[in-house]
């Protein structure tokens, strides 16, 4: 049993290929279908506290993303977020559900706005944890971001020289990570970071982790660029919660708009919360989260149900 597993008691492992993904994760609950999406530098485990209390009323599909975790990619790409989420609409119905909620975290968020915007009848809800649109995040980024953030701009640099400088000393690149991210890695669950730390350790996963951020820097903004151009909006409710940390957006830092103002660029039905913690949300401030998430869910059911 891998260290993931042992965080998800009652859970089944999930595996299952699509075209050009072998996904890894764990599926569990029964009930209206909900897809958690987790972020850099994790894998599903980030989901340990929030899935198991999912479950109690719902379906819960955590998946690696591709090339993340044990989650394989079949091909070379493209990996930007229109072709993760059309892989993730693909391992769905391949177990039988057509429209479903997306719960995402960091890179999970972002690619769960992509897939809501490209699948509007697939995705019934969607909640964004600790992220506002890649758009609206590059004219925005200063010292203080790009120092907090440098991950952003190493990966983005083209050859191979990220994956040569990670390759280097790939435990303590990924715990000054998370250290960072979390004000302390001894605050998360130590079996969690022993599933980042063997995922981290292969090739293959940090080369996924890399082309994810190359994307953001070009394709997925040339993507984001399109919609707001055309006008075109994610359809189902919103959801965003936030840390108690500084979340750049174009317009925020001047005081005039909050996370949820920035989010409404992109939808009309959208709320938001604050939430006092670091930005892993999912495992520093799971209650919170489920508290929100929870009657959000079921909210959105229910309108959905009425439409």
């Amino acid at each position: 049993m891998s260290q993931a597993s042992r965080l998800f008691e009652g859970f089944s492992a999930l595996d299952r290929q699509t075209s050009r993904v072998r996904f890894a994760g764990v599926i569990g609950g029964e009930g209206p279908p909900v897809l958690l999406l987790h972020g850099y530098p994790q894998c599903h485990a980030t989901w340990h506290d929030v899935a198991p209390a999912l479950a109690e009323s719902y379906t819960v599909i955590a998946p690696d993303l591709p090339g993340y975790g044990k989650s394989r990619v079949l091909d070379d790409g493209p990996w930007h977020k229109r072709a993760v989420g059309a892989e993730l609409v693909a391992l769905m119905r391949a177990l039988g559900h057509d429209r479903f909620a997306v719960v995402g975290h960091d890179r999970g968020a972002r690619v769960g706005y992509r897939l809501a915007l490209d699948h509007p009848d697939r995705v019934s809800a969607y909640c964004s944890l600790a992220v506002v649109p890649t758009l609206d995040v590059w004219p925005a980024v200063d010292r203080q971001f790009a120092k907090g953030a440098f991950h952003w701009f190493l990966f983005a640099q083209p050859g191979d020289l990220p994956e040569r400088m990670l390759a280097a000393d790939p435990d303590a690149f990924l715990d000054a990570t998370l250290n960072q991210m979390a004000g302390g890695i001894e605050k998360l669950h130590p079996a969690a970071v022993d599933a980042y730390r063997e995922a981290f350790r292969r090739t293959s996963v940090r080369q996924a982790m890399i082309e994810d951020y190359r994307s953001a820097y070009d394709v997925d903004v040339e993507h984001d660029a399109a919609d707001r151009a055309s006008g075109r909006k994610i359809v189902c409710p919103v959801m965003v919660l936030w840390a108690a940390e500084r979340l750049v957006a174009s317009g925020m830092e001047s005081g005039k708009l909050t996370a949820p103002d920035v989010w409404r660029r992109w939808a009309d039905d959208v709320q938001g919360f604050d939430i006092a913690c670091g930005h892993l949300l999912p495992e520093q401030a799971a209650e919170a989260v489920i508290e929100k998430v929870v009657p959000f869910l079921e909210a959105s059911l229910r309108s959905d149900a009425n439409d």
